[in-house]
């Protein structure tokens, strides 16, 4: 009788000492990477400002501040000083000045002056991203969205040819160098390269650090590696939180954000790669030693020559994406996982990125959002196995609508009831995430599985690209944004009754077993019943060892 790698994996231990380690050491710079998503809510925080008038400083030095801006600068309809224009300087002497003011202005001439009182500096201030420039802060947040999609692209195809474990070093150096690049950048320009590099090898650490930890993770644990990478992130987002209010200047925090990187530079040359990625590409040898190694730290005996069992070591079928669109079972399962996935990650970095219009301290909303997501992850563990992976999505989605929309049920000055019902919705929203996670691995089969789970990462990352500019249409009245998120997320919850329950199946292990289960017509019909895989990720047959 032939066995598959889930029951090796099983015999070796499927989530002993070594499985919990490896969780450990994968899930730490998962905590890093909130820091250098978030930073840059903080890092491209704006300043209130005014154009520099020193000049008439000049002429009389002993004016008040309040002097200097009323004969120097224009106001507003509202009476306010306008932060992007100023009287045209003239060499009048200050009576005269005072007795027949200045009527002509003119742009900033001679650059802005910037409140300090929260903020030593940002990018904002360091590079003048203001009046003309003031785009530039969405712009790049947008880019860093875009690099991190573009990552989960470059990595993926990557990780397939070199492995899960070259994907996730690689993606540490370059994030540790690029991280300390953007604190050293002269300019805007080459802040955004930097950044750029960041988010890159930050999507390229996200889609393979998963991907290792699970194929070395037993079935009933798989939920483990998408929660505990959420737990992480909320503790990352505390210390960021933390991080941000001590240390004023954005510099010094990229700085500090970029240390711990290089303990993670250290160790993540001793995890070990993939056993699955050896074998289905046939490096047996390796993949015999580092199986015996995992055997050997979880204290377990198996045959030595466990891998001589091969009998099939030839790669199966595999799946295409073109499957995924010829079936039409799976085109309904991909579409509604990908509109689904994209309405909450809109609807989560929306927020997320909005953390400093709520009216409350942005460092303690901050440390509120990291804080509530550890209970909100374990929770979520529990209500998958509990409900099941389709009734805790239906649920977080319509929560986390329905408490996006209730932001604008409070008036817009009651800051601790717009923090909340924010906190509670994204809250929900994460959570979705984390079902969909898992949620993905579960509905498609084990041929074309990497490849649904690579477009649905594709449609979060767009979704990411997306949030910034979402959240500039509040120009136009702030309930554009959440009108547009919160009713994505009420639609997706809908949707999800298209979905199955998956919870406690077994994984297919292709489509035709995927659309037998759904039609037991078809068994009846010249189907064909194959063994299923509990774990399989893998073509590989092996025979049964004692």
């Amino acid at each position: 009788m032939m066995a598959d790698f889930g029951e090796i994996l099983r015999a070796i231990g499927d989530f002993g000492l070594f499985q919990k380690l490896l969780l450990a050491g994968l899930s730490f710079p998962t905590m890093l990477l909130p820091m250098h998503f978030y930073s840059v809510v903080f890092t491209h925080t704006g300043f209130s400002y005014r154009c520099n008038t020193d000049w008439i400083l000049k002429i009389s030095p002993n004016l008040t501040t309040e002097e200097q801006l009323n004969l120097t600068l224009p106001r507003d309809q509202a009476g306010s000083f306008k932060r992007c224009e100023m009287f045209t300087p003239v060499d009048w002497d200050i009576d005269s000045i005072r007795e027949h003011e200045i009527n002509q202005t003119t742009h900033c001439l001679d650059g802005w002056v910037y409140d300090t009182s929260v903020y030593t500096s940002s990018i904002v201030s360091d590079f003048d991203l203001v009046c003309d420039k003031a785009n530039f802060v969405v712009v790049a947040q947008t880019t860093f969205m875009a690099s991190i999609l573009l990552g989960s692209f470059i990595f993926g195809p990557l990780a397939e040819s070199f492995g899960r474990k070259r994907g996730v070093q690689i993606s540490i150096v370059l994030m540790a160098v690029f991280t300390v690049g953007t604190a050293l950048s002269p300019n805007f320009y080459v802040y955004q390269a930097a950044l750029f590099i960041v988010g890159v090898s930050y999507g390229g650490y996200r889609i393979n650090g998963i991907l290792l930890a699970t194929e070395w993770i037993g079935l009933a644990q798989r939920t483990y590696p998408s929660a505990l990478c959420r737990i992480f992130a909320g503790i990352g987002q505390c210390v960021l939180a933390g991080i941000a209010y001590f240390f004023r200047e954005w510099r010094t925090v990229q700085l500090i954000i970029a240390s711990p990187l290089a303990l993670v530079i250290i160790y993540i040359w001793l995890v070990p790669e993939s056993a699955r990625w050896l074998l289905d590409r046939g490096k047996t040898e390796e993949a015999e030693k580092v199986i015996l190694m995992v055997a050997a730290v979880n204290r377990r005996k198996i045959p030595d020559n466990i891998l001589e069992k091969v009998v099939d070591n030839k790669k199966g079928d595999r799946g295409t994406i073109r499957d995924l669109f010829t079936s039409p079972l799976l085109r309904k399962y991909l579409f509604t996982v990908m509109f689904s996935w994209f309405s909450v990650i809109l609807g989560y970095h929306c927020i997320s990125l909005n953390v400093g219009e709520f009216g409350m301290d942005i460092f303690l909303t901050q440390l509120i959002f990291g804080l509530t997501e550890i209970p909100t992850q374990m929770l979520g563990v529990w209500l998958m196995e509990t409900l099941g992976r389709k009734l805790s999505a239906v649920l977080s989605m319509m929560l986390g609508g329905f408490f996006s929309l209730l932001i604008l049920a409070v008036p817009q000055d009651n800051a601790i009831a717009i923090t909340g019902f924010a906190t509670t919705g994204r809250l929900s929203m994460g959570l979705a995430g984390t079902v969909f996670n898992v949620y993905v691995q579960e509905l498609f089969p084990t041929s074309i599985r990497q490849t649904a789970n690579g477009l649905g990462i594709m449609a979060i990352r767009v979704a990411g690209l997306l949030s910034p500019i979402i959240n500039t249409l509040a120009v136009y009245h702030r309930a554009i944004p959440i009108l547009i998120y919160s009713s994505l997320c009420i639609a997706s919850a809908a949707l999800c009754f298209l979905l199955p329950e998956t919870r406690s199946e077994e994984l297919p292990d292709s489509t035709e077993d995927l659309e037998i289960k759904k039609n037991p017509r078809r068994a009846m019909n010249g189907g064909k019943n194959k063994t299923s895989q509990p774990n399989g990720d893998t073509h590989l047959s092996y025979q049964r060892f004692t």
